[in-house]
Protein backbone atom coordinates (compact mmCIF):
# COMPACT_ATOMS: atom_id res chain seq x y z
CA UNK A 1 0.00 0.00 0.00
CA UNK A 2 1.58 3.29 -0.97
CA UNK A 3 -0.21 5.96 1.26
CA UNK A 4 0.51 8.90 -0.96
CA UNK A 5 -2.12 7.55 -3.70
CA UNK A 6 -4.45 7.61 -1.00
CA UNK A 7 -5.25 10.80 -1.00
CA UNK A 8 -8.49 12.15 -3.25
CA UNK A 9 -8.27 15.00 -5.05
CA UNK A 10 -9.98 17.15 -2.52
CA UNK A 11 -6.83 16.55 -0.31
CA UNK A 12 -4.69 18.24 -2.94
CA UNK A 13 -3.05 21.20 -2.00
CA UNK A 14 -3.70 21.53 2.06
CA UNK A 15 -2.61 24.68 3.81
CA UNK A 16 -2.46 23.96 7.69
CA UNK A 17 -2.44 27.18 9.14
CA UNK A 18 -1.33 26.94 13.11
CA UNK A 19 -2.76 29.89 15.32
CA UNK A 20 -2.16 30.34 19.31
CA UNK A 21 -0.21 32.77 21.52
CA UNK A 22 4.14 32.12 21.00
CA UNK A 23 4.97 29.63 23.46
CA UNK A 24 1.89 27.37 23.18
CA UNK A 25 4.18 24.69 21.12
CA UNK A 26 3.15 25.98 17.59
CA UNK A 27 6.38 25.35 15.38
CA UNK A 28 7.30 22.17 17.74
CA UNK A 29 3.70 20.56 16.41
CA UNK A 30 4.72 22.13 13.07
CA UNK A 31 7.84 20.31 13.02
CA UNK A 32 6.37 17.62 13.67
CA UNK A 33 3.59 17.16 11.09
CA UNK A 34 6.19 17.75 8.80
CA UNK A 35 8.01 14.74 10.05
CA UNK A 36 5.44 12.46 10.00
CA UNK A 37 4.09 12.87 7.13
CA UNK A 38 7.10 13.07 4.50
CA UNK A 39 7.70 9.77 7.09
CA UNK A 40 4.19 8.58 4.84
CA UNK A 41 5.82 9.41 2.02
CA UNK A 42 3.13 12.70 1.57
CA UNK A 43 4.83 15.49 0.69
CA UNK A 44 5.01 18.50 3.20
CA UNK A 45 6.66 21.75 3.95
CA UNK A 46 6.54 24.13 6.87
CA UNK A 47 6.62 27.72 6.03
CA UNK A 48 7.32 29.80 9.12
CA UNK A 49 6.75 33.37 9.00
CA UNK A 50 9.32 34.06 11.15
CA UNK A 51 11.88 33.52 9.25
CA UNK A 52 10.98 35.49 6.38
CA UNK A 53 10.91 38.33 8.73
CA UNK A 54 14.46 37.50 9.83
CA UNK A 55 15.22 37.18 5.92
CA UNK A 56 13.43 41.21 6.16
CA UNK A 57 16.32 42.25 8.10
CA UNK A 58 14.59 41.53 11.57
CA UNK A 59 17.08 38.98 13.17
CA UNK A 60 16.84 39.86 17.09
CA UNK A 61 13.90 41.82 17.25
CA UNK A 62 12.88 43.30 21.28
CA UNK A 63 9.33 42.62 22.80
CA UNK A 64 8.66 46.27 21.46
CA UNK A 65 8.89 44.84 17.70
CA UNK A 66 5.95 42.87 18.51
CA UNK A 67 3.42 45.94 19.32
CA UNK A 68 0.75 45.92 17.22
CA UNK A 69 0.14 49.88 17.71
CA UNK A 70 3.51 49.85 15.86
CA UNK A 71 2.46 50.54 12.29
CA UNK A 72 5.74 49.96 11.07
CA UNK A 73 6.55 46.61 12.81
CA UNK A 74 3.43 45.41 11.95
CA UNK A 75 3.80 45.94 8.19
CA UNK A 76 7.30 43.96 8.30
CA UNK A 77 5.47 41.11 9.76
CA UNK A 78 2.74 41.37 7.36
CA UNK A 79 4.78 41.60 4.62
CA UNK A 80 6.83 38.08 5.65
CA UNK A 81 3.25 36.59 5.87
CA UNK A 82 2.91 37.24 2.51
CA UNK A 83 6.14 35.89 1.55
CA UNK A 84 5.72 32.65 3.23
CA UNK A 85 2.43 32.40 1.43
CA UNK A 86 3.86 33.48 -2.13
CA UNK A 87 6.46 30.64 -1.32
CA UNK A 88 4.07 27.87 -0.57
CA UNK A 89 1.95 28.89 -3.83
CA UNK A 90 5.24 27.90 -5.70
CA UNK A 91 6.00 24.87 -4.21
CA UNK A 92 2.46 23.96 -4.51
CA UNK A 93 3.03 24.59 -8.55
CA UNK A 94 6.73 22.87 -8.24
CA UNK A 95 5.20 19.41 -8.12
CA UNK A 96 2.04 17.64 -8.55
CA UNK A 97 2.92 15.67 -5.01
CA UNK A 98 3.56 18.26 -3.27
CA UNK A 99 0.39 17.74 -1.05
CA UNK A 100 0.64 19.80 2.42
CA UNK A 101 2.15 23.36 3.42
CA UNK A 102 2.16 24.61 6.91
CA UNK A 103 2.05 28.40 7.98
CA UNK A 104 3.54 28.48 11.11
CA UNK A 105 2.86 31.82 12.65
CA UNK A 106 0.43 33.13 15.41
CA UNK A 107 -2.19 34.47 13.23
CA UNK A 108 -3.75 35.86 15.81
CA UNK A 109 -6.35 37.86 14.71
CA UNK A 110 -9.97 37.50 12.77
CA UNK A 111 -8.42 39.60 10.26
CA UNK A 112 -5.33 37.71 9.53
CA UNK A 113 -7.11 34.68 8.93
CA UNK A 114 -9.73 35.92 7.11
CA UNK A 115 -6.91 37.33 4.44
CA UNK A 116 -5.59 33.39 4.50
CA UNK A 117 -8.94 31.63 3.75
CA UNK A 118 -9.81 34.59 0.90
CA UNK A 119 -6.34 34.02 -0.71
CA UNK A 120 -6.21 30.13 -0.36
CA UNK A 121 -9.45 30.04 -1.96
CA UNK A 122 -8.39 32.03 -4.88
CA UNK A 123 -5.42 29.48 -5.33
CA UNK A 124 -7.32 26.59 -5.39
CA UNK A 125 -5.87 25.55 -2.02
CA UNK A 126 -7.67 24.21 1.39
CA UNK A 127 -6.97 25.78 4.25
CA UNK A 128 -7.19 24.16 7.84
CA UNK A 129 -6.64 25.89 10.42
CA UNK A 130 -5.04 24.55 13.75
CA UNK A 131 -4.94 26.59 16.93
CA UNK A 132 -3.08 25.51 20.29
CA UNK A 133 -4.77 27.10 22.82
CA UNK A 134 -2.94 26.62 26.96
CA UNK A 135 -3.12 28.76 29.66
CA UNK A 136 -1.34 25.82 31.54
CA UNK A 137 1.87 27.82 33.24
CA UNK A 138 3.79 24.96 34.01
CA UNK A 139 3.78 24.35 30.19
CA UNK A 140 3.96 27.43 29.16
CA UNK A 141 6.88 28.91 31.28
CA UNK A 142 8.50 25.08 29.90
CA UNK A 143 8.37 26.15 26.31
CA UNK A 144 9.48 30.05 27.05
CA UNK A 145 12.67 28.73 28.65
CA UNK A 146 13.33 26.06 25.87
CA UNK A 147 12.38 28.68 23.08
CA UNK A 148 14.92 31.33 25.12
CA UNK A 149 17.73 28.54 24.04
CA UNK A 150 16.84 27.50 21.05
CA UNK A 151 15.29 30.43 18.69
CA UNK A 152 17.15 32.13 16.73
CA UNK A 153 15.59 35.41 17.75
CA UNK A 154 17.41 35.17 21.41
CA UNK A 155 20.60 33.96 19.87
CA UNK A 156 23.83 34.59 21.92
CA UNK A 157 21.61 36.33 24.99
CA UNK A 158 21.47 35.87 28.14
CA UNK A 159 18.70 32.92 28.77
CA UNK A 160 16.62 35.07 32.08
CA UNK A 161 16.68 38.55 29.96
CA UNK A 162 15.26 36.52 26.65
CA UNK A 163 12.73 34.75 29.07
CA UNK A 164 11.79 38.23 30.49
CA UNK A 165 11.56 39.76 26.65
CA UNK A 166 9.24 36.77 25.49
CA UNK A 167 6.77 37.19 28.55
CA UNK A 168 6.34 40.53 26.87
CA UNK A 169 5.93 39.68 22.99
CA UNK A 170 3.16 37.27 24.75
CA UNK A 171 1.60 40.12 26.46
CA UNK A 172 1.91 41.77 22.86
CA UNK A 173 -0.20 39.46 21.43
CA UNK A 174 -2.60 38.39 24.20
CA UNK A 175 -4.35 42.07 23.73
CA UNK A 176 -5.38 41.21 20.04
CA UNK A 177 -5.63 37.49 20.30
CA UNK A 178 -9.21 36.18 19.22
CA UNK A 179 -9.39 32.54 19.40
CA UNK A 180 -10.96 30.03 17.04
CA UNK A 181 -14.62 28.84 18.22
CA UNK A 182 -17.97 26.93 16.73
CA UNK A 183 -19.70 30.05 16.35
CA UNK A 184 -17.71 33.33 14.96
CA UNK A 185 -15.59 29.86 12.62
CA UNK A 186 -18.53 27.66 12.14
CA UNK A 187 -17.81 27.48 8.03
CA UNK A 188 -13.83 27.64 8.85
CA UNK A 189 -12.01 24.19 8.78
CA UNK A 190 -10.16 23.83 12.11
CA UNK A 191 -9.26 21.37 15.20
CA UNK A 192 -8.57 23.55 18.55
CA UNK A 193 -6.59 21.58 21.29
CA UNK A 194 -6.79 23.07 24.39
CA UNK A 195 -3.72 22.28 26.93
CA UNK A 196 -2.49 19.74 24.77
CA UNK A 197 -4.79 17.32 24.53
CA UNK A 198 -7.35 17.62 27.58
CA UNK A 199 -10.37 18.52 25.03
CA UNK A 200 -10.05 18.56 21.71
CA UNK A 201 -12.84 20.80 19.05
CA UNK A 202 -12.91 19.70 15.47
CA UNK A 203 -14.99 21.73 13.17
CA UNK A 204 -15.69 20.77 9.80
CA UNK A 205 -13.18 18.06 9.37
CA UNK A 206 -14.02 16.77 6.00
CA UNK A 207 -11.07 14.72 3.83
CA UNK A 208 -8.61 11.63 4.21
CA UNK A 209 -5.49 14.30 4.97
CA UNK A 210 -7.50 16.45 7.49
CA UNK A 211 -8.53 13.66 9.15
CA UNK A 212 -5.54 11.82 9.32
CA UNK A 213 -3.46 15.12 10.78
CA UNK A 214 -5.96 15.81 13.30
CA UNK A 215 -5.63 11.68 14.67
CA UNK A 216 -2.07 12.51 14.62
CA UNK A 217 -1.95 15.99 16.47
CA UNK A 218 -4.34 14.58 19.48
CA UNK A 219 -1.22 11.75 19.98
CA UNK A 220 1.47 14.39 20.78
CA UNK A 221 2.45 16.06 23.85
CA UNK A 222 4.55 19.18 23.94
CA UNK A 223 6.12 18.47 27.23
CA UNK A 224 9.81 17.67 26.98
CA UNK A 225 11.19 14.03 26.99
CA UNK A 226 13.51 11.88 25.59
CA UNK A 227 13.53 8.94 23.72
CA UNK A 228 16.52 6.23 23.99
CA UNK A 229 16.97 3.77 21.11
CA UNK A 230 18.84 0.79 21.46
CA UNK A 231 19.64 -2.14 18.99
CA UNK A 232 20.19 -5.69 20.62
CA UNK A 233 23.69 -6.73 21.81
CA UNK A 234 25.45 -8.96 19.29
CA UNK A 235 23.36 -11.99 18.07
CA UNK A 236 25.49 -15.21 17.07
CA UNK A 237 23.73 -14.58 13.40
CA UNK A 238 25.37 -11.18 13.35
CA UNK A 239 28.68 -12.59 14.19
CA UNK A 240 28.38 -15.06 11.41
CA UNK A 241 27.11 -12.01 9.29
CA UNK A 242 23.55 -13.93 8.77
CA UNK A 243 20.17 -11.49 8.16
CA UNK A 244 17.11 -11.93 10.37
CA UNK A 245 16.41 -15.22 12.04
CA UNK A 246 15.66 -15.23 15.88
CA UNK A 247 19.87 -16.16 17.74
CA UNK A 248 20.31 -15.57 20.50
CA UNK A 249 23.04 -13.05 21.54
CA UNK A 250 26.71 -13.43 21.59
CA UNK A 251 28.93 -13.36 24.54
CA UNK A 252 29.79 -9.87 23.74
CA UNK A 253 26.44 -9.36 23.32
CA UNK A 254 25.39 -10.87 26.55
CA UNK A 255 27.93 -7.96 28.16
CA UNK A 256 26.22 -5.10 26.66
CA UNK A 257 22.80 -6.44 28.22
CA UNK A 258 24.68 -6.70 32.06
CA UNK A 259 25.33 -3.04 31.01
CA UNK A 260 23.21 -1.45 29.87
CA UNK A 261 21.48 -1.25 33.40
CA UNK A 262 24.27 0.89 34.31
CA UNK A 263 24.64 3.27 30.81
CA UNK A 264 20.64 3.96 31.54
CA UNK A 265 21.51 4.67 35.41
CA UNK A 266 24.51 7.42 34.67
CA UNK A 267 23.05 8.88 31.65
CA UNK A 268 18.97 9.19 32.42
CA UNK A 269 17.60 11.97 34.93
CA UNK A 270 16.52 9.97 38.32
CA UNK A 271 12.84 11.55 37.81
CA UNK A 272 12.81 10.46 34.00
CA UNK A 273 14.21 6.85 35.35
CA UNK A 274 11.02 5.90 37.73
CA UNK A 275 8.75 6.85 34.54
CA UNK A 276 10.80 5.21 32.29
CA UNK A 277 9.44 2.10 30.00
CA UNK A 278 11.27 -0.49 28.14
CA UNK A 279 9.90 -1.84 24.35
CA UNK A 280 11.04 -4.53 22.37
CA UNK A 281 10.44 -6.95 19.61
CA UNK A 282 9.06 -10.63 20.16
CA UNK A 283 12.42 -11.36 19.23
CA UNK A 284 14.73 -13.55 21.90
CA UNK A 285 17.57 -11.12 20.69
CA UNK A 286 15.80 -7.79 22.04
CA UNK A 287 14.16 -9.70 24.76
CA UNK A 288 17.62 -11.02 26.33
CA UNK A 289 19.08 -7.36 25.64
CA UNK A 290 16.47 -6.15 28.25
CA UNK A 291 16.33 -9.26 30.84
CA UNK A 292 18.51 -6.96 33.29
CA UNK A 293 16.88 -3.79 32.94
CA UNK A 294 14.32 -3.05 36.29
CA UNK A 295 11.59 -1.15 34.14
CA UNK A 296 8.32 -2.33 32.59
CA UNK A 297 8.39 -4.04 29.88
CA UNK A 298 6.47 -3.86 26.47
CA UNK A 299 6.42 -6.63 23.36
CA UNK A 300 5.51 -5.18 20.69
CA UNK A 301 5.35 -7.40 17.21
CA UNK A 302 5.38 -4.12 15.17
CA UNK A 303 9.10 -3.65 16.51
CA UNK A 304 10.66 -7.11 14.80
CA UNK A 305 12.73 -6.74 12.28
CA UNK A 306 12.11 -6.55 8.74
CA UNK A 307 10.96 -9.54 7.17
CA UNK A 308 13.88 -11.10 4.91
CA UNK A 309 11.36 -13.47 3.37
CA UNK A 310 13.69 -16.73 1.57
CA UNK A 311 16.74 -14.72 2.03
CA UNK A 312 16.37 -15.50 6.03
CA UNK A 313 19.09 -16.77 7.56
CA UNK A 314 21.79 -15.74 4.89
CA UNK A 315 24.40 -13.99 4.67
CA UNK A 316 24.76 -11.20 2.00
CA UNK A 317 27.17 -12.86 -0.33
CA UNK A 318 24.76 -15.90 -0.20
CA UNK A 319 21.77 -13.65 -1.50
CA UNK A 320 24.13 -11.94 -4.43
CA UNK A 321 25.03 -15.98 -5.68
CA UNK A 322 21.61 -17.32 -5.28
CA UNK A 323 19.72 -13.85 -6.01
CA UNK A 324 21.77 -11.46 -8.35
CA UNK A 325 19.17 -9.86 -9.43
CA UNK A 326 17.04 -9.30 -6.36
CA UNK A 327 20.30 -7.89 -4.73
CA UNK A 328 21.13 -5.76 -7.49
CA UNK A 329 17.56 -3.98 -6.95
CA UNK A 330 17.44 -3.83 -3.81
CA UNK A 331 20.63 -1.91 -4.07
CA UNK A 332 19.23 0.17 -6.39
CA UNK A 333 16.28 1.36 -4.34
CA UNK A 334 16.43 -0.36 -0.98
CA UNK A 335 13.48 1.89 0.66
CA UNK A 336 10.89 0.23 -2.11
CA UNK A 337 12.58 -2.98 -2.66
CA UNK A 338 10.67 -6.22 -0.96
CA UNK A 339 12.41 -9.67 -0.20
CA UNK A 340 10.84 -12.12 -1.98
CA UNK A 341 7.95 -13.40 0.76
CA UNK A 342 8.68 -10.56 3.10
CA UNK A 343 8.48 -6.61 3.39
CA UNK A 344 10.05 -3.50 2.16
CA UNK A 345 11.24 -0.68 3.94
CA UNK A 346 7.94 1.00 3.44
CA UNK A 347 5.99 -2.17 4.65
CA UNK A 348 8.37 -1.63 8.08
CA UNK A 349 7.40 2.25 8.25
CA UNK A 350 3.68 1.08 7.48
CA UNK A 351 3.40 -1.22 10.68
CA UNK A 352 5.52 1.34 12.87
CA UNK A 353 2.82 3.66 12.66
CA UNK A 354 0.53 2.54 15.71
CA UNK A 355 4.65 2.55 17.22
CA UNK A 356 4.92 5.84 16.61
CA UNK A 357 1.42 7.10 17.92
CA UNK A 358 2.16 5.42 21.48
CA UNK A 359 5.33 6.72 21.68
CA UNK A 360 3.96 10.45 20.85
CA UNK A 361 1.79 10.02 23.71
CA UNK A 362 4.69 9.13 26.18
CA UNK A 363 7.57 10.45 27.95
CA UNK A 364 10.37 8.56 27.84
CA UNK A 365 10.98 5.36 26.71
CA UNK A 366 13.72 3.09 25.51
CA UNK A 367 13.04 0.85 22.53
CA UNK A 368 15.23 -1.80 22.12
CA UNK A 369 14.60 -3.50 18.83
CA UNK A 370 16.44 -4.20 15.23
CA UNK A 371 18.80 -2.32 12.66
CA UNK A 372 16.02 -1.65 9.74
CA UNK A 373 13.44 -0.87 12.23
CA UNK A 374 15.86 1.79 14.27
CA UNK A 375 16.60 3.25 10.88
CA UNK A 376 12.67 3.73 10.35
CA UNK A 377 12.50 5.46 13.67
CA UNK A 378 15.75 7.63 13.45
CA UNK A 379 14.69 8.89 10.44
CA UNK A 380 11.00 9.92 11.35
CA UNK A 381 12.76 11.81 14.41
CA UNK A 382 15.43 13.72 12.40
CA UNK A 383 13.30 14.09 8.91
CA UNK A 384 15.47 11.56 7.22
CA UNK A 385 14.49 11.21 2.97
CA UNK A 386 13.01 7.89 2.55
CA UNK A 387 15.85 7.02 0.33
CA UNK A 388 18.33 7.59 2.39
CA UNK A 389 16.84 6.07 5.83
CA UNK A 390 18.13 2.67 4.63
CA UNK A 391 21.51 3.70 4.54
CA UNK A 392 21.33 5.35 7.50
CA UNK A 393 24.22 3.75 10.43
CA UNK A 394 22.99 2.46 13.92
CA UNK A 395 25.96 0.53 15.09
CA UNK A 396 25.50 -1.93 17.98
CA UNK A 397 26.34 -1.39 21.50
CA UNK A 398 25.67 1.84 21.62
CA UNK A 399 22.85 3.54 23.34
CA UNK A 400 21.06 6.60 21.63
CA UNK A 401 19.28 9.47 23.11
CA UNK A 402 17.06 11.41 21.09
CA UNK A 403 15.58 14.90 22.77
CA UNK A 404 12.76 16.75 20.63
CA UNK A 405 12.47 19.72 20.40
CA UNK A 406 10.69 23.37 18.88
CA UNK A 407 13.67 23.80 16.53
CA UNK A 408 14.55 20.24 15.81
CA UNK A 409 15.73 16.76 17.75
CA UNK A 410 19.10 16.86 19.69
CA UNK A 411 20.94 13.82 19.54
CA UNK A 412 23.43 12.22 21.38
CA UNK A 413 25.27 8.80 21.06
CA UNK A 414 26.35 6.58 24.33
CA UNK A 415 29.40 4.36 23.51
CA UNK A 416 29.18 0.83 26.16
CA UNK A 417 32.73 0.22 24.89
CA UNK A 418 31.97 -3.54 24.21
CA UNK A 419 33.43 -4.58 21.24
CA UNK A 420 30.80 -5.86 18.00
CA UNK A 421 31.16 -6.71 14.80
CA UNK A 422 29.54 -3.98 12.08
CA UNK A 423 26.32 -5.13 10.16
CA UNK A 424 26.19 -2.20 7.93
CA UNK A 425 26.22 -3.37 4.36
CA UNK A 426 27.42 -0.29 2.10
CA UNK A 427 25.79 -0.09 -1.53
CA UNK A 428 27.61 -2.17 -4.09
CA UNK A 429 29.02 -4.49 -2.20
CA UNK A 430 27.99 -8.01 -0.18
CA UNK A 431 30.77 -7.52 1.82
CA UNK A 432 29.73 -6.69 5.63
CA UNK A 433 31.67 -3.56 7.41
CA UNK A 434 31.91 0.18 7.63
CA UNK A 435 33.95 2.19 5.35
CA UNK A 436 36.08 5.00 6.85
CA UNK A 437 35.58 6.67 3.65
CA UNK A 438 31.89 6.45 3.51
CA UNK A 439 29.79 9.57 3.17
CA UNK A 440 26.63 10.77 3.56
CA UNK A 441 23.57 9.53 5.32
CA UNK A 442 25.43 6.65 6.35
CA UNK A 443 27.26 8.93 9.15
CA UNK A 444 24.26 10.97 10.04
CA UNK A 445 24.12 9.12 13.42
CA UNK A 446 27.69 8.45 13.09
CA UNK A 447 28.65 12.25 13.56
CA UNK A 448 26.29 13.29 16.58
CA UNK A 449 27.89 13.84 19.70
CA UNK A 450 29.54 10.75 21.62
CA UNK A 451 30.04 9.96 25.02
CA UNK A 452 32.17 6.94 25.97
CA UNK A 453 31.10 5.20 29.23
CA UNK A 454 33.81 2.81 30.80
Amino acid sequence: MVLKKLANEKDLKLCVVMVGLPARGKSFISQKIVRYLSWLSINCKCFNVGNYRRVLGVDNPKYGFFDFDNLNSYNIREKALKLAFEDMLSWFDDATDNKVAIIDATNSTRERRNWIIENCNKNNVHPMFLESWCDDSETIMANVKDIAITSPDYDGMDEKLAEDDFMKRIENYQNVYSTLNTTDDKDVTFVKLINISHEIIINKIQTYLQSRIVFYVMNIRIKPKCIWLSRHGESIYNVEQKIGGDSSLSERGLKYASKLKSLIKENVASNDEQNLSVWTSTLTRTQETAQYLPYKKLEWKALDELDAGVCDGMTYEEIEEIYPEDFKARDEDKYEYRYRGGESYRDVVIRLEPVIMELERQENVLIITHQAVLRCIYAYFMNVPKEESPWVSIPLHTLIKLEPRAYGTKVTRIKANIPAVSTYKEKGTSHVGESSSAKGSHNLLVNAPEINQN
